[in-house]
């Protein structure tokens, strides 16, 4: 229960960031306001002596997250997507939490792989490693089917991690809660709704058979693009627990010495890595959200690994065409572009000067522009643009930050493989590619056909439904001064109605 029980949460919470330091590089990281540093130091500096201690190598609030347990290694992934809302150093901070908690006994795992899927490791696996990987929710061991010989990666949930949670996130509910009453310009960043994103996405993933769909529907969907491999989950090897997958052998994508010694293209697949996930993104409109060095692995091939499906981004296709004619704005500098499309898309209250928001966006776009390539920053830019969208009013949207974020993220990947990279001449090709075959002429005459379809499906329950609407809308009584309508006009209006009425659902349709 969301209740006043969790102010002890808070509290524990508060001392192991004063404690660790971290409490006033979390502060200045978000710009609090008064009321919120008091609050915090109320609930953190005379306690400060009940805060766990954290590891001093690590940054202060990476410390104190990692020393607070799964759940706040978690929620500091998760917040790692939300430079709008921690920053962009601070995010860029948190995107570094992974694999940061011991592991849990083998014989834990064994015993969990037992119970979930019915059967004695013995009989499933002639071999099962000790963990090599040990995450916030899971750990990883590498086995071999005793069926068919193949190596496979088997994917175990700690012990007790769902009750964990369930409590950690009912004090983050309750901690949203008071930062929004205590400081109402928080709400523009929507805590509260920060924190429920958080609780779907680990909903999703303490249940791994909905991992398991996830690589298969990603696995699907990408099936046609070259250089890019997906691990295929088994299913009679998975369950709510366990997760069962192909082996994803190949070289770390963050280990760069080792894929220099190995004869890889460095820059070939730094730009494939950022063109990959744009096309799945505006393709698709279904990517990997969690895109770090962790999740890719070089194949002796060359092929790009991706695993580890956990956290998946999902976007519609309006917001796709949105997000498209966006970075098509920013890529061509067509600032004036950029700004209508965001006031069409209703992203910036339409009282603000649309011609003040396109100088503002000039602003952010032209410094970019004008570096040389090591220095053309997707992090840079959205850094910037944060500011103007605040300034302009622009609610957060969650879809896009995810997706903007993942981007950053994907960014530092290919940087780290090319630093020369320019980000916006990998992008342009598969940016104006979507274009092309979503917003040109082919694309209208196939949204008409679709809209024709739909409204075809409907045609059959337009006659009953015009039969009970139509009177509603003739009912208005007519100006005493002037005339009854006549037949005629009555009539109009019935195929006026009629065109609304079918306007209305294509335009539902392409909304």
């Amino acid at each position: 229960m969301r209740g006043p029980h969790n102010i002890w949460r808070l509290i524990r919470t508060g001392a192991t960031f004063e404690r660790t330091g971290a409490m006033k590089a979390a502060l200045d990281a978000v710009n609090a306001p008064a009321r919120i540093r008091i609050a915090a130091r109320i609930l953190g500096w005379p306690f400060a002596w009940l805060g766990y201690k954290g590891d001093p190598a690590l940054p202060p609030v990476t410390r104190a997250i990692t020393a607070l347990g799964p759940a706040y290694v978690k929620f500091g992934q998760i917040l790692s997507t939300r430079p709008d809302v921690v920053g962009v150093e601070l995010a860029n901070q948190l995107s570094m939490l992974q694999d940061r908690l011991p592991p849990f006994s083998q014989e834990q795992a064994r015993r969990t792989v037992a119970a979930e899927l019915g059967r004695p490791v013995e009989t499933l696996f002639s071999e099962f490693s000790e963990p090599v990987a040990a995450a916030s929710i899971a750990q990883v061991h590498r086995a071999r089917r005793i069926d068919n010989g193949r190596e496979v990666a088997v994917k175990v949930l700690r012990p007790g991690i769902e009750s964990a949670f369930r409590r950690d996130i009912d004090a983050f509910h309750f901690a949203a809660g008071m930062i929004e009453r205590l400081s109402p310009s928080t709400r523009r960043l929507r805590p509260r709704d920060v924190v429920s994103h958080f609780e779907s996405v680990v909903t999703g993933e303490l249940d791994l058979r909905l991992e398991a769909a996830s690589a298969s529907e990603f696995a699907e969907n990408t099936g046609g693009d070259e250089g890019m491999a997906v691990p295929a989950p088994y299913w009679h090897l998975s369950a709510r627990r366990v997760l069962t997958t192909d082996w994803a052998e190949g070289v770390p994508m963050g280990d760069v010495a080792a894929l220099r010694a190995a004869g890889h293209d460095l820059p070939e697949i730094g730009a494939r890595v950022l063109q990959l996930f744009l096309r799945h993104a505006l393709r698709d409109g279904y990517f990997h959200a969690d895109m770090h060095q962790g999740n890719l692995k070089v194949a002796r091939n060359g092929d790009i690994v991706i695993y580890d499906f956990g956290i998946m981004g999902e976007i519609d296709e309006y917001t796709r065409r949105v997000y498209a004619e966006i970075l098509m704005g920013f890529i061509r500098r067509d600032y004036e572009r950029v700004a209508r499309v965001h006031f069409e898309a209703g992203y910036v209250p339409r009282d603000r000067d649309i011609q003040e928001f396109a100088r503002a966006l000039r602003a952010v776009g032209e410094p970019i522009f004008g570096a040389d390539a090591s220095r053309i920053s997707m992090a840079n830019l959205l850094a910037y643009l944060f500011e103007v969208t605040e300034r302009f009013g622009m609610a957060t949207r969650t879809e896009l930050i995810l997706l903007q974020r993942t981007m950053v993220v994907v960014e530092g990947v290919a940087r780290s493989l090319d630093p020369q990279i320019n980000m916006w001449q990998v992008a342009r090709p598969v940016v104006e590619s979507y274009i092309r075959d979503n917003l040109g002429p082919h694309a209208a005459a196939r949204d008409l056909i679709r809209a024709a379809q739909v409204l075809g499906r409907f045609a059959p329950l337009l006659p009953e439904f015009l039969e009970r609407r139509m009177p509603e809308l003739l009912r208005e009584p007519p100006p005493p001064p002037e005339p009854r309508p006549s037949r005629g006009l009555a009539v109009g209006m019935a195929l006026g109605a009629v065109v609304a009425l079918a306007g209305a659902a294509l335009g539902a349709w392409l909304g």
